[in-house]
């Protein structure tokens, strides 16, 4: 069976001034999320996750990305992105985790953004009204440190003690006026190979 899906929520953010200073080009953070009915609640203890995670993760996948893809503009808008899960008291931070990291779920995001990296992730257990965190990084360049970004935000009535708060998150831009630099950089001033970051 497919998720129970109790709500969804779209949840936009546009950064215009940061540091007192106007951004050149606005922060856009999109996140995408659905409140569901933990598929473990009440069983007890579930040697076997893999039956739910078939049957709820691909549906939360497309749903949730359809939802980041309307409000980008479409997945070529998308530069960061990232995943999360809360899991409500009475469930096993285990349970988000199998929801959100499987290719079930993650593909459909990958695939429709032309993504290379990793998703960043989160899976945490509280009660409603938890700060959901999700976490971005580049699409397609882990070391692009202008896209290491947070959203964070809270649903009043969720999770309940027997759902999930599952979640995806993208950024259109980076953080305004970033100053840091890249991994790159400081692989290169260390004196390691930047050709091989993957390496260090």
């Amino acid at each position: 069976m497919a998720a129970e899906i109790r709500k969804t929520l779209l949840h936009v953010e546009k950064t215009l001034i940061e540091g007192g200073k106007a951004a050149k080009t606005p922060l856009t953070l999109i996140a995408a999320v659905a409140v569901i009915r933990n598929p473990w609640a009440g069983l007890g203890f579930v040697e076997n996750l893999r039956p739910a995670i078939t049957d709820c993760a691909p549906g939360l996948g497309a749903l949730l990305t359809e939802m980041i893809l309307g409000a980008a503009g479409g997945g070529d808008k998308v530069e960061g992105y990232g995943k999360a899960a809360i899991v409500g008291v009475n469930g096993e931070v285990e349970h988000g985790s199998a929801l959100i990291h499987t290719l079930r779920f993650g593909n459909h995001y990958r695939e429709a953004v032309g993504a290379k990296s990793y998703l960043a992730f989160t899976n945490t257990r509280g009660p409603a009204n938890a700060s959901l965190q999700i976490p971005l990084m580049d699409k397609n360049d882990g070391g692009r440190r202008s896209h290491y970004l947070t959203i964070q935000l809270a649903i009043p009535d969720a999770p309940a003690p027997d759902e999930i708060v599952i979640a995806l998150g993208a950024s259109i831009g980076g953080r305004p006026h970033h100053r840091i630099g890249d991994r790159y950089q400081d692989l290169k001033e260390l004196g390691h190979d930047v050709d091989n970051p993957a390496a260090v």
